[in-house]
């Protein structure tokens, strides 16, 4: 009997000591547990507090990190071509990577230069000419010869070009590839479907966007329509998949960001349409006063308007490729060009620069030490090339 109650304590004590030892790891494991997600809180606090002195920091200056010589003629203008320098004048055109590296030039003779650029690839004709040179920042991509006066062009990311053509009583819309096929054809009459005052190609070609206008009943209209030469507009009427009109409204402008967005601008209105296949309107805006200028990328449109407030020149309305209305921002350059870049925009002029974030943050205000004719981005954080007649500067902000 004794044994047996020996044998009963003392597995009891056993069954105890390994409770015991349980509970320690138990403890063990939570302590490690908590020492884990002290650190990973920690680090996290870091983080967000490292993003947040970057999102509130601001440049005061820069430094110039590289400077490389160029010669131009003055009459040359210089505009980007994707991460490079396309430059162009009355007698011919060259491209300039940020390396100072020509890597491209061609000659020819244009009065009434008409340009259309889409990511790395431009298209230059002649307004009433027959010619249309195609590039890209690495390489001559082709040459189109029309048979009629061109009027008007634009040109897509795989080096298509559309071009409007003048003929006695119609206006032809032509695509053709970079290499001069005709891949698409058709017409506008004025009494019909009205006059072609705008058209835009898809970065992939497939859709193009094309600005109508006409007078009805003594009513300026617009017909906004939207072409697919893909499979799902091949078995409709003139490869027409949407079309959208706007009575008392001129819209002289049309541009897709990319593939699925488009956005045209009335001057009452701007409007923005989804799809890659059939656009649809995806949102409206009414706005009563002028536009001065219309600025987009591949992600957001901007429309700069003059101030209301007396402390700015000028107010830009930003919207995003969702037809969103990000916010509106001012500011006070006199500005040649803007541009976006990330989740901030760049206004500049010969000698001024102002950034600032879709968040309303001011990053950057200050003057050049040269004369700036174009700004790019250089790959890095708030580094950017500034081209000037003589040179190209690798600058970053500090």
């Amino acid at each position: 009997m004794a044994d047996i109650k020996s044998y009963l304590k003392e597995k009891e004590k056993r069954e105890q000591n390994q409770l015991n030892y349980k509970e320690k790891i138990r403890k063990h494991k939570l302590t490690a547990l908590y020492r884990v997600l002290l650190v990973l809180a920690a680090v996290g606090a870091l983080v967000a507090l490292v993003i947040l002195q970057y999102q509130r920091h601001i440049y005061t200056d820069y430094d110039t990190v590289s400077a490389l010589s160029r010669e131009t003629a003055g009459t040359a203008t210089d505009i980007r071509l994707g991460d490079a320098i396309l430059t162009y004048s009355q007698d011919g055109a060259h491209c300039t990577n940020l390396k100072g590296e020509v890597t491209w030039n061609r000659t020819y003779e244009m009065q009434d230069i008409r340009i259309a650029v889409c990511d790395d690839v431009a298209a230059i004709g002649n307004y009433n000419g027959r010619s249309i040179y195609v590039q890209n920042t690495q390489e001559q991509l082709g040459e189109i010869t029309t048979t009629m006066p061109i009027r008007d062009l634009a040109v897509s990311a795989t080096g298509c070009v559309t071009a409007v053509l003048a003929d006695t009583d119609v206006t032809w819309i032509n695509t053709y590839a970079p290499t001069g096929e005709m891949l698409y054809t058709g017409q506008a009459h004025m009494y019909d479907s009205g006059y072609p005052v705008s058209v835009s190609l898809s970065p992939s070609a497939e859709l193009l966007g094309v600005s109508y206008i006409y007078v009805d009943a003594g009513v300026l209209k617009t017909n906004i329509a939207f072409y697919n030469f893909g499979a799902v507009g091949e078995n409709q009427s003139d490869h027409i998949v949407s079309v959208y009109s706007y009575s008392d409204l001129l819209v002289p402008y049309i541009q897709f960001m990319n593939d699925s967005t488009a956005f045209a601008v009335g001057d009452t209105r701007l409007m923005m349409y989804t799809g890659s296949q059939k656009p649809v309107v995806a949102a409206e805006y009414l706005y009563e006063k002028e536009i001065q200028s219309v600025f987009f990328s591949d992600r957001y449109v901007g429309l700069v308007f003059l101030s209301d407030d007396t402390a700015s020149a000028y107010q830009m309305d930003v919207y995003d490729v969702n037809a969103q209305k990000v916010g509106s921002y001012y500011f006070d350059i006199d500005y040649t060009d803007i541009f976006f870049s990330q989740d901030y925009f760049v206004a500049y002029n010969e000698t001024e620069c102002e950034i600032i974030t879709l968040g309303g943050v001011e990053k950057f205000k200050g003057t050049f030490d040269k004369t700036v004719r174009l700004m790019i981005p250089a790959g890095g954080t708030y580094k950017y090339a500034i081209v000037t007649e003589n040179s190209i500067d690798t600058i970053q902000l500090k």
